[in-house]
């Protein structure tokens, strides 16, 4: 999404590290409007910032001493699109442009001192004719040097008449003449053998010899030097480093605003009015990522209202594959877009700020640490009812079904009440949830609301709507979505068959399900038996997911000892 490597970190960490304090959330919130409403100047802008290269990185990599030559032909250029960049944006009112600083003495100290295309440090050929004269005057050495004996091999045929003769050099032997066998006999006296090959004679002279040395050493005082003047070259950008790092750091901002708006532009997202109240009141909100997969025109809005004094815990029931994880999401992806300061997908959005987003979507064991799917679910769930306040914004989908049928409805109907109930808790939630059970706790508990995820049934058909309305519904159409899923007919048609069976077994009067009849719980231990004293002095709450296991083995041994 953004255009720089150094924005897409700084994006990153927003996202982790969303905000609290409105003040600083609006003053974002112009940023973004400010590139929203002057297209033209967004478009300049993101296109600047494309050929900015990672700031950041090469800077550090300057200080540390680990810079390649290359590298700092990219920053020159970067620091050129910086100028160029702080121009366009000449008239925005954010205080960032003001810290686009412009460095001209380090884009000139890098034009004179670096040549256009350097190779690495080791190849030599990186700093450029005239930044120095000493090493300027080694280099004309070794050139008048090679030049010397690229005539040399000329010379050496005309006074020896031996026309394949050839004048070379390798990294063992260094520089050598190249005779053949065959004419061997034509080798002048003061060639001194140096090499024997299969199909010819290496020799040297003295004068080979001498020219060789001044070649050799002027090219390793070249390789120094350069090596020195580029650490020069380094050091003195260094010292600019922190006031680079400074302009970095707008860059990514001004990155992330720009294509924040681009986005909210493009996919006509709303900019959200943000209030300290407990509220989240979100029209027509759309799933960021889905809608870009669909398209617009093929994805389903929905409304959300979740405030703490009314609607604090919706209970949101509906079949399965019909988008209720979607929905999920996507109020709380709009509640983190909210506090990073972007505008969201929605037609309009009242957020009021929450401390914190808690999720418990999906099923995942952890077999490194011995868990269960249900373990896990459960420890999540743990952290959730510890750890949430007021100010929280509570995802949870499909609380208990990891265990059996009754313990499930059990635990996610224990853990909707203390959400409601508990004074230090009373979040903001959606609790999906395939229990519809659960829909009767509207009946008793007044800041609990029921929706469902609408569908139309046509004939033995079922259509999704991906439509969330209020109320609840009690089926699951799971006989449904195993057809869509690809199981065998046979397998589907047998469940139909079953299915029926125990729903037959279960209806009485004009076909309702009939409820099962409360039973008044028998007690399980008498009255002075141990291990009930022993239950009841246990500190659940502060008991690990070990320690736990640990003390039910202990009571298990005592009930058998009984």
């Amino acid at each position: 999404m953004t255009r720089t490597a150094m924005g897409g970190r700084l994006l990153k960490n927003w996202l982790a590290q969303p905000l609290l304090d409105i003040d600083k959330l609006n003053q974002r919130q112009e940023a973004v409007n400010w590139f929203y409403n002057d297209g033209l100047t967004r478009q300049q802008t993101m296109t600047f910032l494309g050929d900015i290269a990672d700031l950041e990185r090469v800077v550090n990599r300057v200080r540390s001493g680990k810079a390649m030559p290359r590298e700092l032909i990219t920053l020159r250029t970067s620091l050129e699109k910086v100028a160029q960049l702080k121009a366009t944006l000449d008239n925005c009112p954010n205080k960032l442009v003001d810290e686009l600083k412009l460095f001209p003495e380090i884009v000139d100290l890098i034009d004179r001192a670096i040549v256009d295309e350097p190779g690495d440090l080791d190849h030599g050929n990186v700093i450029k004719e005239g930044f120095s004269s000493e090493l300027d005057e080694l280099r004309h050495s070794s050139t008048k040097a090679k030049q010397y004996l690229a005539s040399l091999e000329q010379r050496e045929k005309q006074r020896t008449g031996i026309k394949s003769l050839k004048v070379g050099y390798n990294r063992v032997f260094g520089y050598y003449i190249e005779v053949s066998r065959a004419n061997l006999n034509l080798v002048p006296e003061d060639y001194i053998r140096k090499q024997t090959l299969a199909e010819a004679e290496r020799f040297f002279t003295p004068e080979l010899k001498e020219y060789e040395s001044l070649i050799l050493t002027s090219q390793e005082k070249i390789a120094y030097l350069e090596t020195a003047l580029f650490n020069q070259v380094c050091q003195q950008i260094g010292a600019k480093g922190e006031q680079i790092l400074t302009t970095a750091r707008a860059i990514a901002q001004i990155d992330v605003f720009s294509n924040l708006a681009e986005v909210a532009a493009c996919y006509n997202y709303t900019r959200p009015e943000l209030t300290n109240e407990d509220v989240i009141d979100i029209k027509e909100g759309r799933h960021p990522m889905v809608e870009r997969s669909l398209g617009s025109d093929n994805f389903i809005p929905n409304d959300t209202y979740l405030c703490n004094s009314d609607s604090q815990l919706i209970i949101l029931t509906g079949p399965n594959m019909s988008g209720k994880s979607t929905y999920l999401k996507q109020v709380a992806l709009i509640v983190l877009l909210a506090q990073i300061g972007s505008f969201v997908p929605a037609k309009s959005a009242k957020i009021g700020i929450v401390d914190r987003i808690f999720t418990r979507i999906g099923a995942q064991e952890d077999l490194a640490a011995g868990q269960s799917t249900f373990m896990v679910e459960m420890t999540e769930t743990a952290n959730i009812l510890h750890n949430a306040t007021t100010r929280s914004l509570l995802i949870l989908d499909e609380i208990g079904r990891g265990t059996s049928t009754y313990d499930g409805l059990s635990i996610a109907w224990a853990v909707a009440e203390y959400i409601h109930g508990a004074p230090k808790l009373g979040a903001k939630t959606l609790f999906a949830t395939h229990y519809h059970e659960l829909t009767e706790l509207a009946n008793t508990l007044p800041r609990v609301k029921n929706f469902n995820v609408a569908v139309a049934e046509e004939g033995d058909k079922v259509i999704f709507l991906h439509k969330i309305i209020p109320g609840g519904t009690d089926r699951s159409y799971g006989i449904h979505v195993a057809q869509l899923a690809g199981l065998p007919k046979s397998v589907t048609n047998r469940a139909q068959d079953v299915l029926a069976n125990l729903e037959s077994r279960s209806t009485t009067g004009k076909g309702r399900v009939q409820r099962r009849a409360t039973v008044p719980q028998l007690t399980l231990f008498p009255k002075d038996s141990l291990l009930a004293d022993e239950i009841s002095r246990l500190d659940i709450d502060s008991l690990s997911p070990l320690e736990a296991i640990t003390k039910l083995y202990e009571l298990k041994r005592m009930a058998q000892e009984k």
